[in-house]
């Protein structure tokens, strides 16, 4: 059976597509770590690592933060804001630390005091969170996962949908962006045959409040057209969803 653009191929429609898998895909390390970035992964970031209760006021989650570049510019804009970033790639969660502390201050230099990271699956921490918690989710240019055999990988799923739902209040934004076509045609299916979150059309050049990211800089360079979307959460339903 041929595949088509969305990536379903033998997997049928949205509606058919299998479950995720519950486990982690992808690389948790890239190069071997230098031996400041395993100083920073040993003291730097237990004491930016959530734990406990979660802190008061707006609080918003980023899913693949990279480098960290969105993450720290959302962060210093937005002081009043609770930013938990979620990363499980060491070499990029190096990157982020070692722009927050200069050499030498690994143990004791100031840090965002609104920054929070989870370097596990995001969806462990989506499963712990309590109903209608966040006032907004990142989704910056995730791993599109392009082959057919790999749609049940893409964080975008039918099965995920009802889980950020859950956690996200009613109205709040969920913005997504994406440079790989098959991930964006895939995207828009799989958001037209829900009704958790308002439809959305994607705008084609970056809104002025995002902040970019070395991923879209990429793409540009590359010729690809990324794509901007921003959902809403519809509101006054309940789920019961799987923790």
């Amino acid at each position: 059976m041929g595949k088509d653009r969305s990536g379903a191929g033998a997997e049928g429609s949205v509606g058919a597509v299998k479950p995720p898998p519950d486990r982690l895909y992808g690389r948790a390390r890239g190069h071997t770590l230098r031996r400041r970035q395993q100083y920073l992964l040993d003291v730097t970031l237990p004491r930016l690592a959530l734990t406990g209760t979660l802190p008061a006021g707006p609080l918003w989650l980023e899913v693949g933060f990279g480098g960290g570049e969105h993450a720290l510019a959302q962060v210093r804009a937005h002081p009043e804001a609770t930013l938990i970033a979620c990363e499980v790639f060491q070499n990029g969660i190096c990157s982020l630390l070692s722009a927050l502390v200069p050499e030498g201050g690994e143990a004791e230099a100031p840090l965002p005091p609104n920054l929070l990271l989870w370097t596990e699956d995001a969806r462990v921490l989506l499963r712990s969170l309590p109903d209608r918690c966040l006032d907004r989710l990142f989704l910056l240019f995730p791993d599109p996962w392009p082959k057919a055999r790999h749609v049940k990988r893409r964080f975008v799923h039918p099965a995920v949908l009802p889980l950020l739902a859950r956690v996200l209040k009613p109205n709040a934004e969920w913005r997504v962006a994406s440079d790989d076509p098959t991930y964006q045609t895939w995207l828009g299916e799989v958001m037209a045959a829900q009704t958790l979150f308002a439809r959305a059309t994607p705008a084609t050049t970056r809104p002025a409040a995002w902040p970019p990211t070395r991923y879209e800089a990429k793409a540009m360079r590359a010729g690809r057209q990324p794509l901007y979307w921003s959902f809403r959460r519809l509101g006054g339903s309940s789920f019961e969803v799987e923790r």
